[in-house]
Order: C-alpha cells, then sequence, then structure tokens
C-alpha cells in the first residue's frame, strides 16, 4: 500500500476548500491522496449531478427521435419493439457510466448495433471512456463502433439521408465524441501536472533551503576550527612556557597569564557567537557579533603569535589592504591564521615566513612558509582537516590552495585568490 506524507495529505482539502461542488468527482478523487489509499470511491458532486442527468436527457433525446423514425422502417413488430426496450435499458445504463466506463461503452457497441434507440447511449458511453480512460481503449472501442456504422445503415437505411452521407455523419458523430472525451481528459491531466509540479517546486525549495542551512553550519564549523585551534594553540604555547619555566620573572609569568586569560576569553567569545548562531538556525551573522576578519587583520594576528613567543616574518606587499574586497580578505586571514596555528603544532620554535602579494584585476598570493622543525615533534591528533577545509574555503572563492613538503624538509602553504577590480 502507497504511503503518503502529511504534506499531500494537506492538499485536496486547501485545493477545493469551499467550491468541491464545482469539481468533477473523479479529479477529487485524484486529489485526495486519501481516497487512493482507503480504496472509497468518489462520491458524485452537485456538477456531477447536473452533468449526468444532461447526458441522460441527451441520450434520451436522441432515442425519442430515433424511435420516431421505427415507423417509417419495414421491421416486425417484435423487432421494433425490442429495439425501444434495449433503447430505454441502454439510457437507464447511462447512469453506471462512472463506474464502469469500459464495460459499459464495450457493452455499447452491439446494443447500439441492434437498436436505433440506444444510438444516443452509445454516444455518452464513448464520450465517457473517452474521459476516464487512456486511448488505446477509446481507439479500439470507437474502431468497432465505426466500423459497424456501414454495415448498420446497409441494413436499416434512413429513407431521408443518403447512405453515403448518413455514414459520414455516424462516423463524424462519434469522432467529434472522441475528441471531445480526450479534451476533457487532458484539462484534468493538466490541472493534475500542474498540482505535481507545484508539489515537487515546494518540495526542491525546502530542499534547498535545508542544504543552505547545512552549507550554512558546515561554513560555521570551518570557523569555530580556524578560530578556535588559533586561540587554543596560543593558549598551549604560554601554558608550556609557564610549565617548563617555573623559575621565570614575575613580570614574564604576569604577562604569559595575561595572554592566557585573554586567550581563553576569546576562545568563549567565539565559541558563544558560534553556538548562538547554531541554535538559532540563522545563516547570517549574529547580530551584535564581531566583525569578520578582513586581510587588514593580519597584522594583528602576526602580533599576536609574537608575543606568544612565535618567530613570524610578515612581509606585506599589498599597497592598500582595505581595498580587497572582504570576503577575499578573511579567506586570506583565515589561510594565514590556520597555516601559523599549524607552524605552531607542527614545527615549533621554527622561523614562519608569511608573504601577502597583489593587484586589484589580477590576484592576491598568500604564502606562509617555515624550516623543518630541529627536533622530532609528537604527531598531533587530527591534523590535516584544517588545510582540507581551508582547500575548500579557497575553491568556493574561487581560487586555489597548495600545500606541501619543501626540499629542504620544511612545509609551505600557497594560497592564490582572484581579486577583481572595482
Amino acid at each position: 500500500m502507497p504511503t503518503v506524507s502529511t504534506d499531500e495529505r494537506a492538499w485536496a482539502p486547501q485545493e477545493t476548500a469551499g467550491r468541491r461542488w464545482l469539481f468533477p468527482s473523479a479529479l477529487i478523487h485524484e486529489l485526495d491522496p486519501d481516497a487512493g489509499v482507503s480504496g472509497r470511491r468518489p462520491r458524485r458532486t452537485a456538477r456531477d449531478w447536473g452533468v449526468d442527468f444532461s447526458l441522460f436527457l441527451l441520450a434520451v433525446l436522441i432515442g425519442l427521435l430515433s424511435a420516431d423514425t421505427l415507423r417509417h422502417e419495414d421491421l416486425p413488430h417484435g423487432y421494433a419493439a425490442l429495439d425501444q426496450v434495449l433503447g430505454a435499458l441502454a439510457c437507464g445504463a447511462v447512469w453506471l457510466r462512472r463506474r464502469r466506463p469500459v464495460g459499459l461503452a464495450v457493452a455499447m457497441v452491439p446494443v447500439a448495433f441492434l437498436s436505433n434507440t440506444a444510438g444516443g447511449a452509445g454516444v455518452v458511453a464513448l464520450f465517457t471512456l473517452a474521459v476516464h480512460r487512456p486511448f488505446r481503449y477509446v481507439a479500439w472501442t470507437a474502431g468497432a463502433s465505426m466500423a459497424l456504422l456501414p454495415v448498420f445503415f446497409w441494413l436499416r437505411p434512413d429513407p431521408d439521408v443518403p447512405y453515403g452521407w448518413a455514414v459520414a455523419a455516424g462516423v463524424l458523430l462519434t469522432a467529434a465524441m472522441v475528441g471531445w472525451g480526450m479534451f476533457v481528459r487532458s484539462k484534468r491531466q493538466l490541472v493534475l501536472s500542474l498540482r505535481d509540479r507545484a508539489r515537487h517546486a515546494e518540495a526542491e525549495a525546502r530542499l534547498r533551503a535545508e542544504q543552505a542551512q547545512r552549507l550554512a553550519r558546515e561554513a560555521i564549523a570551518r570557523e569555530m576550527h580556524d578560530v578556535l585551534a588559533h586561540r587554543l594553540t596560543l593558549l598551549s604555547v604560554h601554558a608550556g612556557a609557564l610549565e617548563f619555566r617555573p623559575d621565570a620573572p614575575r613580570e614574564e609569568v604576569a604577562r604569559a597569564a595575561g595572554v592566557i586569560r585573554e586567550s581563553a576569553h576569546e576562545a568563549l567569545q567565539d565559541l558563544r557567537e558560534i553556538i548562538g548562531v547554531l541554535r538559532a538556525g540563522e545563516t547570517e551573522e549574529p547580530s551584535g557579533g564581531r566583525p569578520q576578519p578582513t586581510l587588514a587583520a593580519v597584522d594583528g594576528l602576526v602580533a599576536e603569535c609574537r608575543e606568544a613567543g612565535m618567530k613570524v616574518t610578515l612581509d606585506h606587499r599589498v599597497a592598500d589592504p582595505g581595498a580587497v574586497p572582504a570576503s577575499v580578505g578573511r579567506t586570506a586571514y583565515r589561510i594565514v591564521q590556520e597555516a601559523l596555528t599549524n607552524a605552531r603544532k607542527h614545527a615549533p620554535g621554527t622561523q614562519v615566513t608569511v608573504r601577502l602579494a597583489g593587484t586589484p584585476g589580477d590576484a592576491l598570493t598568500v604564502t606562509v612558509t617555515h624550516p623543518a622543525p630541529p627536533a622530532e615533534v609528537p604527531p598531533v591528533p587530527g591534523s590535516g582537516q584544517g588545510l582540507i577545509g581551508l582547500t575548500e574555503r579557497a575553491t568556493l572563492a574561487g581560487g586555489r590552495l597548495e600545500h606541501g613538503a619543501r626540499p629542504d624538509g620544511g612545509f609551505e602553504v600557497r594560497g592564490w585568490l582572484p581579486w577583481p577590480r572595482t
């Protein structure tokens, strides 16, 4: 048994509320997913009763007109009575057209061939078949009816109409009813297809929104890694200095403790802002949050690392860092930050060189290098994830990031970011 989602169940009531009597019951049945699940038959609407009664009157009217022509035919009295009885039964069977469209149309083919007064019911049955069933059923039934028309008018000719015209009129009437029924069916299928397209569009919009939220959360997670890794490595460096130099002068201990306290405060504030965004489910920067770093903040980052005891050389060849687009400058800042963090973890005590260069209309290049550490450094768990995230960040910004070991045993991170001319 097919399953139906809650969103799909809400479609029929919303689309037909207050206007149910205007819609065909078959269309409401298709729009209501619960109907197909429960297996219940669609109930006739006020529109259905009006259409059914009109078609019944049409079948009766055609049957009465045909019965009036029986007296002009040379037929046995018993066969004429049988003709009218079959016509009456056929008109009554019109009320079954919605439940048994195929059976009624097939049964009307021989009945209409035997009874002239059943012709109206046969036309209505053929129209119903074209509305409710695919074309292959209509083609076989209409083809059989058209094939019997020449034989019918040959055996029972109309004295007032030539044989050829009578056959042509019968074929034209059959084709018209089939075309009318197919037109009605196509309109209903168009309504259903529009409903399906609207439902799919809503589902795709919901998926796109969920994907945007997921990408935003991934970006926040990358920010958490970049920011907290930098702060925690500073804490580790200063805490290690206090551990290995317990006899350091009081001023140095106080300064290191101040840096640790400040770094812990900054880390907690960054973590609080990130968690606030995750809880709120927002995709933008929270209101009241600190501005995101740009290229101009690289000087402060290098100064902070020097205060932590790192040996960092900054070769800044960008004349106007404020002219760099915010997204490009933020990506460059994160590259430098991650590279310095990795240098503190994997090559402590080495000389780190940071180079920034670029011009508008060309590109902004970021290069961070350091030699091999003087002694073997224990492996750090979880290493390499930051560079993977930076590579993805640079790619999303339209640039590229390369990293790897140098021939002298050191390590180099090279970033290339587009800098469009404003």
